[in-house]
């Protein structure tokens, strides 16, 4: 059932499915755009709970009009994701935003070797967030640096892992399933799983399934939304 203006002044919560190679703010502005034209509004509160990287897909909240307050509250939330690290290289932002630049041993990586090193990363851990992030270091952006060059000292900051399991193993390629915090970057901990298995890795593949309560399987995709809403003006 369509949402009517009202609804969506006071409030809903939107489930989407971004898609691969879409920023979140992307996400956000189109779901904006559709509802303002929709309804000839001049301006709408739309805002997301927690970003996601443009080479994640999955699950973003989604929140419209008075429900933009609630927004801190699903940040907080416990998240899960599934993806994909690739053993035996890394590179400078731990994904693949960047080229590899260094190549590791894989020959000795086995089945118990990976199962040894799971137990370590669960529970309350020291995480290092990678220097090709967003987080602020005396004014500006970690990736500002790193695109520089510059050096610059991150601390670490403590996170949860609940659950860590590897779900596939075809070397040099593991599929992985996390449930963790808020603040956790699923990058830092496949570029740490490398170094625990004494080799490198990064993050090939990644999308959120779950914050709280909320889950992908629910979610839609930006692009339907906009067929949805706009389907009459379009014919």
């Amino acid at each position: 059932m369509k949402k009517t203006e009202e609804d969506f002044k006071s409030g809903q919560i939107l489930l989407v499915d971004k898609p691969l190679e879409w920023s979140s703010f992307q996400a956000v502005s189109k779901i904006r755009w559709v509802i303002r034209k929709a309804f000839n509004l001049k301006k709408i509160k739309v805002g997301h709970a927690g970003t996601l990287d443009p080479l994640a897909t999955g699950l973003l909240v989604i929140c419209t009009g008075k429900f933009t307050k609630r927004l801190s509250e699903f940040q907080g939330q416990v998240k899960e994701y599934t993806g994909e690290i690739t053993l035996g290289t890394t590179t400078p932002s731990y994904d693949l935003e960047t080229e590899v630049d260094k190549q590791f041993p894989t020959n000795h990586i086995t089945k118990e070797l990976i199962e040894e090193a799971l137990p370590n990363f669960i529970g309350e851990i020291e995480q290092y967030p990678p220097v090709f992030s967003a987080l602020k270091k005396d004014g500006k952006r970690l990736y500002e640096y790193a695109r520089k060059n510059e050096e610059v000292e991150i601390k670490s900051r403590q996170i949860k892992i609940d659950e860590f399991e590897i779900t596939k193993i075809d070397l040099p390629k593991l599929e992985f399933r996390v449930v963790c915090s808020k603040g956790t970057y699923i990058r830092s901990l496949a570029h740490d799983f490398g170094k625990a298995l004494n080799s490198g890795a990064h993050l090939s593949a990644l999308r959120r399934t779950k914050i709280g309560d909320f889950s992908v399987d629910n979610a839609f995709n930006p692009i339907d939304f906009e067929k949805e809403y706009l389907i009459q003006e379009q014919k």
